[in-house]
């Protein structure tokens, strides 16, 4: 068959299973559309917790970004292991022990105020629909290529899927469905990096196998890493195991990335909602150690993935002639996500360091000389003639290697599996974050359950049409999008929620503005440096890093108001005390 053909029939089993859980699971009470009725066992919610946690920017873009910007890249794997090790240590049983649905209304009530409570949901908003936009990328890249839809097409079915098992079945459906959507994932990303691996190096474990020597080829007898090492000097690029120094990110830039990466991941309020969903808080430290070692699978994966994605690019594409380019290049052409320029007109392709384009690729209508796209907005100072979107390397990695359609389809499945589980997550946390605290808890405390339901549902298509127009209309690379929302979510959330279980003494007015102050400085910069076209003013850190710094900054008024404010009440301080103390399943206050 060919991979057409596997591709629908991969696509449309795997939908047709999450729509069917979806069905199987639907609720018909806020409790299971919130919480998924607080009884889920702990390696089921171990692994929802992972599918939901490794997004679209795990799956198709981490090893991306590792395979064109080497040792630099791995920055993103360190931050957002240590950060879920960080979340289940340091927050997981604590907020599990508060029992709310939500981390607004863990803010609510721990600060005492409605003012907070709404701080908190904006910034829950706006951290989730920023996620949410790298996901929906995900699905637009997936779709546009195997199912040969443009990129809108591809956002608006992963649209439609999204809403129909998120609305029907609520956190319920959602966790289960992630259940499976692990099961694909997973298996999707290992057997094409087993096979790949044997390929290469002869060694079946990937992890093993990107140390190893090249068993074939011109390369043969040498280690890969030193191999791409020697190759990216001899193209102009920098070192793939070089950690700093020209031409790679400076040490505070990766200090800082790191650290809102690790801080974001433990003030992201569609991961925290998980630890809600199991039935005790010794079932939320299990599911929590579940889903590291699930998450585990995957991220020590990636960098060997990525490795052998650059050796078999660069081995397959540079110097070659682009008429005999095999159809997987031509493929993804079409998609805009590759191009060449021909600057010397000799129909070879040159794949040298420096740009290729003023941007991205401005295509115009004719064809080249030798078939290619035109573009017409190259950069001619430079030799470079090859543009590679990052986020394709995953998914164009076993076309390259040459492996059979089944798999190619297998890896098409598990990067919507990745992207959709994540989503919903994300939606479910908007949806819940204005039909919940808002509505309910602050509008109409006499909202009926069905009432409640019905806004909830509308929410999440509200939020999905948002969502839709992020994926279409992306601001960066899906893990440089996903890196804003944990900078959003390390500079808003994580002090608040810090404060709140080990500090007695913070304040309402505190907790308000300090994140206030803590995202509002964040999203100051991000919009100054991605979109106003500012240069990196403050010590050189880049928009995905400054997240640390409005960390910081949230502690430290979050800290001073409080010092110059009234204590909180002695039952909030009462409330703060049994917080830490996390023994037994039982909420620490009543809805």
């Amino acid at each position: 068959m060919t991979l057409q053909v596997w591709t629908y029939i991969m696509v449309g089993v795997t939908f047709g299973v999450y729509l069917t859980i979806a069905w199987m699971s639907r609720v018909r009470d806020t409790k299971g559309f919130y919480v998924a009725g607080g009884g889920v066992p702990p390696l089921a919610n171990g692994m929802a917790t992972a599918a939901d946690w490794m997004s679209a920017a795990s799956f198709i873009s981490m090893a991306g970004l590792i395979s064109f910007l080497g040792y630099t890249g791995a920055v993103y794997l360190m931050g957002w292991t240590g950060g879920y090790v960080l979340l289940a240590l340091l927050l997981a049983p604590y907020l599990r022990k508060f029992g709310k649905f939500t981390v607004p209304d863990f803010v609510g009530d721990r600060y005492y105020s409605r003012t907070a409570r709404v701080v908190a949901l904006v910034c829950a908003i706006f951290v989730s629909l920023t996620y949410v936009a790298g996901q929906m990328r995900g699905v637009g890249i997936v779709f546009s290529r195997f199912l040969e839809t443009d990129v809108n097409t591809g956002v608006l079915i992963g649209m439609v899927i999204v809403f129909i098992y998120a609305g029907l079945g609520g956190m319920k459906g959602i966790t289960y469905t992630q259940v499976a959507q692990y099961c694909v994932l997973i298996v999707a990303f290992l057997i094409p990096a087993v096979a790949i691996s044997l390929k290469i190096t002869g060694v079946a474990i990937p992890q093993i196998g990107f140390g190893s020597t090249i068993q074939a080829g011109p390369d043969a007898g040498k280690y890969l890493l030193e191999t791409l090492d020697t190759i990216g000097r001899d193209l102009g690029f920098r070192e793939y195991t070089s950690a700093f120094g020209a031409g790679n990110k400076s040490m505070l830039d990766v200090f800082a990335l790191t650290m809102s990466l690790m801080v974001g991941t433990a003030g992201l309020p569609h991961v925290i909602i998980r630890f809600y969903t199991v039935p005790s808080v010794r079932a939320a430290r299990l599911s929590a150690g579940y889903a590291l070692l699930f998450i585990a699978i995957l991220y020590t994966t990636a960098p060997a993935v990525a490795s052998f994605a650059r050796y078999n690019m660069i081995g397959t594409v540079n110097d070659a002639p682009y008429v005999q380019m095999p159809s997987w290049f031509t493929k993804w052409e079409q998609t805009g996500l590759i191009a060449w320029v021909d600057k010397n007109d000799d129909g070879l392709i040159q794949y040298r360091a420096g740009k290729v384009f003023a941007g991205k690729p401005n295509f115009i209508d004719g064809a080249g000389s030798h078939g290619q796209r035109l573009v017409a907005n190259q950069v001619t100072e430079s030799a470079n003639e090859l543009y590679v979107d990052r986020d394709i390397m995953v998914l164009a990695n076993p076309e390259i290697a040459a492996l059979s359609p089944w798999v190619i389809a297998l890896v098409v499945a598990g990067g919507l599996a990745a992207a959709l589980s994540t989503a919903s997550g994300l939606l479910l946390v908007i949806a819940s974050s204005i039909s919940h605290d808002l509505y309910y808890r602050i509008i109409n405390r006499k909202a009926s359950e069905k009432k409640r339901l019905l806004i909830g549902r509308i929410m999440i298509g509200v939020a999905v049409c948002v969502a839709g127009y992020f994926g279409v209309n992306p601001p960066g690379f899906v893990a440089q999008v996903v890196a804003l929302a944990f900078g959003l979510g390390a500079s808003s959330f994580f002090p608040v929620l810090v404060l709140g279980i080990f500090s007695k003494r913070t304040t309402r007015e505190g907790a308000i503005c300090g994140m206030i102050a803590g995202i509002g400085f964040t999203m100051f910069y991000i919009v100054q440096t991605k979109f106003l076209g500012v240069g990196w003013w403050l010590f050189g850190i880049s928009p995905e890093g400054i997240g640390m710094i409005g960390m910081l900054i949230n502690f430290a008024v979050t800290l001073g108001v409080s010092a110059i404010t009234a204590p909180p009440p002695q039952e909030v301080q009462e409330l703060v005390e049994n917080v830490r103390s996390p023994r037994g399943a039982g909420s620490a206050i009543d809805h």
